[in-house]
């Protein structure tokens, strides 16, 4: 082993420590970067080296040291639950804010909501059943009457305002979706690329990850690992991004609120096969689905057409109760009377239902044995408010379930979304950059790079003795 040995000792120690210290220091310019995931340059001492010669001895302790690569301190099993997490929270969050929505366009209890505005137009038949001969009374009937009906009109065009808006945001989702599936393909070939050159992909790696992430948010995207160091995502077994390759996404199926009412699903399908809907179970999209979709016999359907379909029944319980009743008086004039409410052709109820007496002479209130001034049949009818199976009880009963529901709905989020904070957390400590720990780090690293360069000090002093004053120490 030569003495000049010592030199290439010292050296690889120098490049070696120099080397970790710019790791660290790319570790603090990123302390703030979101989704960087800290790393630590890899060192392995170099073994002795065998030589066969006969004036060459080994001092037995090696040859320095090497870096042999860059680690990303990441954990795969911390990331996964990211994403799981995630995916569960994007879903049931579409599904709270729908419920939010539509909490706030029924609007009750409140002074302007539904309930009031029936109570008030039960009262003016009560007032009209006690003063049959006041026009003014009969006009407020009118007034009252129309009020619900325009109320029970706006709440379901909220509703499909709701569900339009939903269904264009699903598109612009999903339309997202492909956009970030795409980079993540591009991103799979630059790091593969740069992995088969000799290269370091670490921060390309970091960038992946978060959009793996995105699309576990979006579309409850589930990724794997190929043993090249590409990631696939899978969305219900099949494969969204599948190395360099991507699968889009587009949306089918309903495209206005009455073909969902109707019982026509909004799906997302494969862009290449159409006909085969995209097994969606978490993720944003499949929360906005959820949503989007159709009622069902059991009431358990589409939040907005559920509560279409409430509104539709509401509608027709004011229509039936109500004419049943006006339909067996007479007005004061000593006409029968007809139908108050009727409902226009091709719509629905709720949408449909108008008045059918507008004069309001035509107001019937009297029985046909009662007298011009019996009040009898308003009466009747100012008593459907109180009617446990009155048009006021069937509302009750449905903002009391649509509360219920929101409440569940926001309380499983929350849930979800403390699990997402918690895994993030955990991927947070694991992942991020502690400061404290690089500046300790980069402390021993410049320790260790001057002690390399002391040990060559050391060692250009003996060789200096050895080859200028060899023969002439002590002369």
């Amino acid at each position: 082993m030569s003495t000049f040995s010592g030199l290439g000792t010292a050296l690889s120690s120098l490049i070696a420590q120099r080397q970790a210290l710019e790791v660290s220091g790319q570790n603090v310019a990123n302390a703030n970067t979101v989704g960087y995931t800290r790393q630590r340059a890899t060192m392995v001492s170099q073994p002795t080296a065998v030589v066969a010669s006969m004036f060459s001895t080994s001092s037995g302790v090696g040859n320095g040291t090497r870096v042999t690569g860059v680690a990303r301190l990441g954990d795969t099993f911390l990331d996964a639950q990211v994403r799981v997490t995630t995916s569960s929270s994007g879903y049931l969050s579409a599904r709270a804010s729908a419920y939010d929505t539509l909490e706030n366009s029924v609007g009750e209890p409140a002074k302007t909501g539904l309930a009031t505005q029936l109570s008030t137009m039960w009262s003016s038949w009560q007032d009209l059943a006690n003063t049959p001969d006041k026009d003014s009374a009969r006009s407020v009937v009118l007034e009252s009457s129309t009020a619900v009906v325009d109320r029970l009109a706006s709440l379901y065009t909220s509703a499909q305002t709701q569900w339009e808006q939903g269904r264009t945001s699903t598109v612009e989702t999903v339309a997202q979706a492909n956009t970030v599936a795409a980079n993540v393909a591009d991103l799979n070939k630059e790091i593969l690329n740069i992995q088969n050159a000799g290269g370091n992909a670490n921060e390309l790696m970091d960038q992946r990850d978060l959009l793996v992430t995105q699309l576990s948010e979006m579309v409850g995207g589930v990724a794997s690992t190929r043993d090249n160091g590409q990631i696939d995502v899978l969305l219900g077994g099949n494969s969204l991004v599948s190395g360099t390759t991507v699968h889009t996404l587009q949306v089918s199926g309903a495209t206005t609120f009455l073909q969902a009412n109707a019982g026509t699903s909004v799906s997302v399908v494969w862009a290449d096969r159409p006909t085969v809907p995209v097994g969606l179970s978490g993720g944003t999209v499949a929360g906005q689905l959820s949503v989007l979709a159709p009622p069902d016999a059991t009431g358990t359907g589409g939040i907005l057409t559920e509560a279409a379909a409430r509104y539709d029944t509401l509608a027709t319980t004011i229509a039936n109760q109500v004419n049943a009743l006006h339909t067996t008086g007479q007005t004061i004039a000593g006409a029968a009377g007809t139908a108050f409410f009727t409902f226009a052709a091709g719509q629905p109820a709720a949408l449909g239902l108008t008045l059918a007496v507008t004069d309001k002479a035509d107001i019937a209130v009297a029985t046909p044995t009662g007298g011009a001034l019996d009040g009898s049949i308003g009466k009747a009818i100012g008593a459907l408010g109180s009617s446990t199976s009155g048009p006021d009880a069937v509302w009750s009963a449905s903002v009391v379930e649509l509360g219920s529901r929101a409440a569940s709905a926001t309380a499983r989020y929350t849930v979800a979304e403390a699990a997402r904070t918690n895994a993030s957390t955990q991927q947070l400590s694991q992942a991020s950059v502690d400061t404290d720990e690089e500046t300790v780090n980069m402390l021993a690293y410049q320790r260790a790079y001057e002690g390399a360069a002391r040990v060559m000090t050391a060692i250009d002093e003996m060789l200096d003795t050895l080859i200028n004053r060899t023969g002439v120490v002590g002369r």
